[in-house]
């Protein structure tokens, strides 16, 4: 079952009024979106546009708001496209913008993606089907220096070497149980943690340009925020907070934006202890001026 990560603290931070147009740029199955839904009023003309750049998370998105689906506008897009997701939906900024980037549930539970370490299934790891490069791509045909880098960077996982002196000497590999027990007999478990969790991480943000597109969220969300508009951004991992505070800190310098989370805002133990996969989750918010 979906649960959306903080929806309480998402939804204090972005202050929806019931005739607002609210922007959830990572829809996933909609569980945020719904609850943004279902505080409006489609009688003043309130609504949020459904934004994800993976078709088939977004259909599911549909099912699953379809309640509120006179309140919602759906868009399929990366972070670059966002100016088109407005403009598809007839307007030029937002009263608020909520991005939760963390995998959806959907992606790492559906085998056939290629995401999960825990269930067999092909190299995949792509969020956008319609694009051509898929992680079993990077596996066989990156070389080992720039695999074993590629792999300390986006996972940070520090014994990167030896897992891509192992990936190059099992090639061809094509698919996630394989992998997964190719870096296993490499290096030794050393927590709870699988040992190919932060190699999968580093594969699925290289496969997605994770980073790339993040920094083209941050570079365009101020415009799609109207002035006392919010927006709100929750991130999974240390590379991406980094960002997120830094970019709030900039707009904040040049008095572009208020910081309204002095300190970075983390789920309840109550929630992490229904929610697990929440435990890592950190809420950053702003508003525009």
């Amino acid at each position: 079952m979906h649960v959306p990560v903080m929806l309480g603290e998402c939804l204090e931070y972005l202050a929806i009024r019931p005739d607002g147009i609210y922007l959830d740029a990572t829809a996933g199955l909609g569980g945020h979106t719904g609850a943004i839904a279902e505080r409006l009023s489609s009688m003043s003309g309130g609504f949020v546009i459904a934004n994800d750049r993976d078709a088939e998370s977004l259909e599911l998105a549909r099912q699953n708001v379809s309640q509120w689906a006179g309140r919602v506008r759906f868009h399929h897009g990366k972070f670059s496209e966002l100016a088109t997701a407005l403009a598809s939906a007839g307007v030029e900024q937002t009263d608020g913008l909520l991005a939760d980037l963390g995998v959806s549930r959907y992606q790492l539970t559906e085998p056939g993606r290629g995401f999960s370490l825990m269930a067999d299934g092909p190299l995949d790891m792509r969020q956008d089907r319609g694009q051509t490069l898929a992680a079993d791509e990077i596996v066989n045909f990156t070389p080992e220096k720039e695999l074993a880098d590629l792999i300390y960077r986006l996972g940070e996982e520090r014994r990167s070497r030896r897992i891509s002196r192992a990936i190059v000497r099992a090639r061809p590999i094509h698919s996630t149980q394989r992998l997964s027990s190719v870096i296993e007999a490499a290096v030794p478990r050393t927590s709870k943690l699988h040992p190919a969790t932060q190699t999968f991480q580093a594969l699925r943000m290289a496969v997605n340009d994770e980073q790339g597109e993040l920094d083209q969220l941050l570079a365009v969300a101020p415009d799609l925020v109207k002035q006392g508009g919010r927006i709100v951004i929750l991130s999974f991992m240390s590379l991406e907070d980094r960002k997120v505070k830094q970019s709030f800190q900039t707009l904040a310098r040049a008095g572009r934006a208020q910081i309204l989370t002095k300190h970075v805002i983390r789920p309840s133990s109550e929630e992490t202890r229904n929610n697990p996969a929440s435990r890592s989750a950190k809420l950053r918010a702003l508003e525009m001026r």
